[in-house]
Formats: structure tokens, C-alpha cells, sequence
């Protein structure tokens, strides 16, 4: 297993790499180019600089989260083969750099979506929480209550100059159900996936987030079920899952570590997402992040990381959402204290559990 840490730049993230690098056990640091326009290539200058700021910190430069997909190739525009050609120029670049993983989502309109970025917890610390009820009926009120959340940090999957325009946005997915956008997810994978099968990169799609409908957008990776479908649509092992244990975990009806079980061992899973949540009343509908431990949310994070061990994985794992402790007024979600701890905890299971085999 090769432990990794999300980092935003050195623009628009207050935890630095050399900080990063002092955590025992991170080996890779997790990150993009988040000032690219969606649809543009990435510049291989560009890609050489990040990795000279992340390598020259001794960490390693594997995987990239994210490169995020064009609208128009989501919603199946006119104009998708273009930026399909794009992404598979970016594709190319990013493997001469050495990256071996690239992280993606297909959904619609929202990469993820909370209602409350610090959600105060019992113990004077701070979460994302969503919560059904205080979710508006209008996506722009949606949209201001996220921007106003974010102290400032401009967060990935709600870059303001795209959602500006988020009626359009919508428009562009009146007549797109779920069987349409999987066909479209179809239609982009089998024209990288050559490029991938080439040069040595693995398409890792994330899922939704939440893994349930939303202002009547479709959903295409909620659960089992959509992962079978979407690893059908092109039958290679660079067509992979990032198997996120908090998205999935957001429905109580998706067991995680028989999900993690099956698809490490056919080799579509080389990205995981650790994280933990509590569910917030008895239907189980409303979560805030929590710490990783397994006291600390609904999560079994031991069986979780169990099925990884026994399974003798190999490929790359980062903590993902935690708390914002200790006064932290980093990003949400992203402080590098709970994170940190969160990789002390997932490596203690991890060697606990491989000593005991």
C-alpha cells in the first residue's frame, strides 16, 4: 500500500509539502494542476513544475486527483471530441511525468455536495456535514451557502466562473437520464482507453457524492450494482474505480468492505479514499465527516482496511475528509491535523492486522 496526502498547491493551500512529508508513512503526494480550465490541456511545462515542487519535497508524483471532464462530453455535445482529444493529450503528458493513476468523477453539475462546511461537533471541533433538510430548492442558494462555507478557498468541483452559469449548466442535462450518461461515460471511455492501455495509466472514476439523487441530476456510480455496469462498458483493468469508503458508506445499503474485496481482487480498484462518517439520525439520511476511527463514525474502518490487508494490497490510499481540530482555519475538510492523525490510524490498522496474518 502506498500512502498518500491531498495537496491544492501551493496557491491555494495553507498545508505545505515539507509538512506533509513529516507524517509517517506518506510516501506520495495526491494532486492537479487546479487552475487549468476544464477541457484545456495541460501544459507539459506546467505538469514538470508541480512535479519538481512535489518531488523535491521527497515525495512521490503517481497520481493525480483530478482531471476533470468537460460538461459537453458528460451531457454528449457537439463539441465533446475535442475536448475528448484534450484529455487524451493530458493523458499522455501526465505519463511521461511518471503518473501511474488518474482520479475522476462523472457526475453531473456538483462533484460533491454538503450542506454545511463546519458543522460544529460536541467537541469544539469542525466538519462537513449533509443534512436533507436544510438542502435548497433553488441550486443557486445551494451554491452561495457552499462559497460562503469555504473561508475563502476556492474548492475543487465549484470553481466559480463554471457555476456561474449553472442554469445553463442544468439545461445542458434536462434530457440526460442515467442510461444516457452512462452511454456518454461510454463513449469517453472507449476513446482513452487506448491511450491509457498505451502509456500506462489508470482511469480511476470516483463516485457520486452522495451516492443518491439530487435536484433530479442522474447517477451513475452509487453503488455495486453501478460499478458492474460501468466496468462492463469497457473490459480493461485500466478502466478503475476510486473506491471512496465515506461516498460509498453516505448509503447504509452498501456493505464497503465486500465492495473493496471484490474489486482489488479483479484489479479495478488502485486508488482508495479512507474516511469516515456519522450518521446524523435513525434513517440514516443525514452524516457529518468524522474522525477516522472507527468509535468516531458509523464506519468499520478495522473491516475496511481488513479487506484491503488480506487482499495484500498494492496500490495507493489517502485519508480524506476530516475535521478541522485544534483551531485549524485551513480548508474545509482538508486541515492537515486530523488528516495526519487519520494516516497514523489507517497505518496502525494496517500493521496490526498484517502481524496478525
Amino acid at each position: 500500500m502506498k500512502m498518500g496526502f491531498r495537496w491544492f498547491g501551493e496557491q491555494n493551500d495553507p498545508v505545505q509539502l515539507a509538512e506533509i512529508r513529516q507524517i509517517p508513512g506518506v510516501s506520495q503526494a495526491v494532486t492537479a494542476l487546479y487552475d487549468v480550465p476544464v477541457g484545456q490541456v495541460w501544459p507539459k511545462d506546467r505538469i514538470a513544475q508541480l512535479k519538481q515542487a512535489v518531488t523535491s519535497a521527497g515525495l512521490g508524483f503517481e497520481v493525480i486527483e483530478s482531471v476533470n471532464v468537460h460538461d459537453d462530453i458528460k451531457t454528449g455535445q457537439s463539441g465533446r471530441d475535442q475536448y475528448i482529444e484534450n484529455y487524451q493529450q493530458t493523458i499522455k503528458n501526465l505519463a511521461e511525468a511518471g503518473v501511474k493513476v488518474i482520479c475522476y468523477n462523472f457526475m453531473p453539475v456538483f462533484d460533491w455536495l454538503r450542506t454545511d462546511l463546519t458543522y460544529q461537533l460536541p467537541d469544539g471541533s469542525n466538519a462537513m456535514a449533509y443534512q436533507p433538510e436544510m438542502l435548497p430548492d433553488d441550486p443557486n442558494e445551494l451554491i452561495h451557502q457552499i462559497m460562503s462555507g469555504s473561508k475563502g478557498f476556492e474548492m475543487p468541483g465549484w470553481e466559480p466562473e463554471r457555476l456561474a452559469h449553472v442554469q445553463q449548466l442544468f439545461a445542458k442535462y434536462r434530457h440526460v437520464d442515467a442510461d444516457q450518461l452512462r452511454a456518454n461515460l461510454k463513449y469517453f471511455l472507449d476513446a482513452i482507453m487506448p491511450t491509457c492501455e498505451k502509456y500506462d495509466v489508470r482511469m480511476a472514476m470516483h463516485p457520486d457524492d452522495p451516492p443518491f439523487l439530487l435536484f433530479g441530476l442522474p447517477r451513475i456510480y452509487k453503488n455495486r450494482d453501478d460499478m458492474l455496469k460501468i466496468e462492463q462498458l469497457y473490459e480493461s483493468p485500466y478502466n478503475a474505480f476510486t473506491i471512496c469508503t465515506g461516498s460509498l458508506g453516505e448509503n447504509p445499503q452498501n456493505d464497503v468492505p465486500a465492495i473493496i474485496r471484490e474489486f482489488v481482487q479483479k484489479d479495478r480498484a488502485p486508488f482508495i479514499h479512507a474516511r469516515n462518517i456519522r450518521f446524523m439520525n435513525q434513517t440514516k439520511t443525514a452524516f457529518h465527516e468524522s474522525a477516522h476511527l472507527s468509535s468516531a463514525g458509523s464506519l468499520d474502518m478495522y473491516e475496511i482496511v481488513k479487506a484491503l490487508a488480506d487482499n495484500d494490497y498494492e496500490g495507493y490510499l489517502r485519508p480524506d475528509h476530516g475535521r478541522n481540530i485544534w483551531g485549524e482555519q485551513g480548508r474545509p475538510g482538508y486541515g492537515l491535523y486530523d488528516r495526519a492523525l487519520g494516516v497514523t490510524y489507517l497505518n496502525g490498522l494496517w500493521e496490526a492486522i498484517r502481524k496478525n496474518q
